[in-house]
């Protein structure tokens, strides 16, 4: 059906109780052991999902210091879009680790790639699904790239416009046979609850017909427990161990507890 997917067996969609990612991005640190960790940490949280970024600073942008290559606000502002990408990127020898203690764990493990390199990566490791992050999502080969792999798609619309999300359905259903979801995002770190829109959760699910999520920057997990109630079937939220030891998203990231009360929260409001 068009308003389902399926992902390791699981079915997502209209009245399904919610899909949840903790996603780890840069919280790692750098530091493979921390990575593995957060992957238990998420497990007993209870997240049905582990989420990485695929990338190297290299595919991402270019090592110069000129001002259009800096960041100017938010928890990174003044830091080189290199260096940022450097410190968060997980490197492409971690993902093996990374997926096999997920397994072990009982979680599910996809990742966003960035460049069709990744996707080819990541379809190696027999990933089963595919995310498409927000700044990606206009870039249409990149779409098409990942949906021949067979597999599931999530996308975020982040700063993508209307037509720009049309544009990406398009190529996800003409190219996939294995489905699409999409995530309400707002492209702001942290995100102050008053720009979040959730409304745009029916709006979406009305204008395209399939499971729509939130990939949530917010802090805390009032909004994401608020999209639930509006009928977000996929919540997507940064995990961190602790926020005061640091990592690049840290700052709007939930603790193991907190992220353990998302979860049973988000599954009582369902």
């Amino acid at each position: 059906m068009l308003n389902e997917i399926i992902i390791n067996g699981r079915t997502i969609g209209s009245g399904k109780k919610p899909y949840i990612i903790a996603e780890l991005s840069g919280n790692h640190q750098g530091d493979l052991q921390r990575a593995l960790r957060l992957v238990d940490a998420a497990a007993d949280a209870g997240a049905d999902a582990i989420k990485l970024q695929t990338y190297t600073a290299e595919t991402m942008t270019l090592n110069v210091d000129r001002p259009e290559f800096k960041v100017k606000g938010g928890p990174w502002a003044g830091k080189s879009l290199h260096d940022l990408y450097s410190e968060a990127s997980t490197p492409w020898d971690w993902h093996e680790a990374i997926f096999a203690q997920a397994k072990k764990r009982n979680v599910d493990c996809f990742s966003s790639p960035f460049d069709p390199s990744a996707v080819d990566f990541l379809d190696k490791l027999s990933v089963p699904a595919f995310k498409i992050a927000s700044f990606e999502l206009v870039d249409l080969p990149l779409i098409k790239k990942a949906a021949s792999k067979g597999k599931p798609l999530i996308m975020s619309t982040g700063i993508a416009n209307f037509k720009e999300i049309q544009d990406a359905c398009t190529v996800a259903k003409t190219c996939s046979s294995a489905g699409f979801a999409l995530l309400h995002c707002i492209s702001e770190y942290p995100t102050e609850a008053i720009n979040m829109n959730l409304q745009a959760i029916p709006g979406l699910f009305s204008s395209f017909g399939v499971p729509i999520g939130l990939s949530d920057h917010s802090l805390g997990s009032s909004i994401a427990v608020a999209a639930v109630a509006l009928g977000a079937t996929i919540i997507e939220k940064h995990i961190t161990l602790e926020r005061d030891s640091g990592g690049v998203d840290a700052s709007f990231s939930l603790e193991p507890q907190e992220f353990k009360e998302l979860v049973q929260v988000c599954h009582q409001v369902h």
